[in-house]
């Protein structure tokens, strides 16, 4: 394989492989989390590069480089579990360690590093209200999987809290870094004042298991009816792909395993089914077709995992900016 035939990810892969810990911990430590699990993703499959594409991924990096005066990046964290998978646990730890106690790193910021089940001993005997802070500042996915490790009374108290956040003071929120600082050691970083709302509970709720997800929304219904309405709405279910106009469709099914795509299509109406079929081609979808009617009876949890899947990566790639999951909206 050429190096015009490496996609952007696996270029950088082989160029921060080729770099050093050291100056590849420079380079992760500005990267969001989910750009560094693709990176580590691409790392992990390498195997035997030559020395020849070597130089070229770094030649043409240069030369990408000499035409700017500066690279846009995010300072933001990446995730620990897809280095130790792309460079082993010893070299990973390296890494980590350059990264998380730089200069740019807080309390807050450390638990975006962690494991959820981790973030979720370590806030487990806190205030329900410092609950919700922290878990409005995680990802989506992972603030997700914290809440999974809580009983069913405390993630429908958290996710309220978090839904009914808007601002929190600097000095409230300095302290609530200052108390995570003083366990993970860590210099200050800029103040937020911006946390949580009906937006960000909808999106935790969207990488929440099917049959949590279900309990916690019927809980907050039985609470607040109009609250459990404006997360429904905000959320994005398997459903709403109908909505995705046929070009996204098309990028999504590239990224797509066909048998995940036959056991969510099992629970799929017939509308979605068919907009699925008009964006593959002809034989494509007569062979989709053939799999649905010869697939038999399938569990719900396994059509709902795949139809999570599938979502994951819809989210993904809207995340990029690759489609836009609010369907026809033109921009002009």
């Amino acid at each position: 394989m050429s190096v015009s035939e490496l996609s952007d990810i696996e270029k950088a892969a082989v160029l921060l492989i080729s770099l050093g810990e050291a100056d590849a911990a420079e380079i992760l430590k500005h990267l969001g989390p989910k750009e560094v699990q693709r990176i580590g993703e691409a790392m992990s499959r390498l195997d035997n590069v030559p020395q020849s594409r070597v130089e070229g991924v770094v030649s043409d990096f240069l030369e990408v480089v000499s035409d700017q005066t500066g690279i846009g990046i995010n300072n933001d964290r990446y995730i620990r579990a897809m280095l130790n998978q792309a460079l082993g646990e010893d070299k990973a730890k390296t890494l980590i360690d350059r990264i998380l106690f730089s200069t740019n790193t807080s309390g807050l910021d450390t638990l975006r590093w962690m494991d959820p089940r981790q973030v979720a001993e370590i806030i487990r005997f806190e205030h329900p209200q410092i609950q919700a802070v922290i878990v409005s500042y995680l990802e989506a996915d992972q603030a997700a999987n914290v809440l999974g490790y809580f009983d069913d009374k405390v993630r429908l108290d958290v996710l309220m809290r978090v839904a009914a956040l808007d601002q929190i003071q600097p000095q409230a929120l300095q302290e609530l870094n200052d108390m995570l600082e003083s366990q993970f050691t860590g210099p200050r970083s800029t103040q937020l004042t911006k946390l949580g709302g009906v937006r960000s509970a909808a999106n935790i709720m969207n990488f929440i298991e099917t049959q949590i997800e279900v309990e916690l929304m019927e809980g907050i219904k039985e609470v607040d009816e109009s609250l459990a309405a404006q997360i429904q709405d905000l959320m994005f279910v398997f459903d709403n792909l109908i909505d995705v106009d046929d070009r996204g469709i098309q990028v999504i099914l590239r990224e797509v395993q066909t048998d995940a795509l036959v056991i969510a299509l099992k629970g799929a109406d017939t509308a979605l089914q068919e907009k699925i079929f008009k964006n593959m081609s002809k034989r494509a979808a007569e062979l989709l077709r053939d799999d649905l009617e010869a697939k038999g009876p399938v569990r719900i949890s396994e059509v709902e995992a795949a139809q999570k899947d599938i979502l994951a990566v819809a989210r993904r790639l809207a995340d990029e900016g690759e489609i836009n999951l609010g369907g026809g909206d033109e921009m002009i």
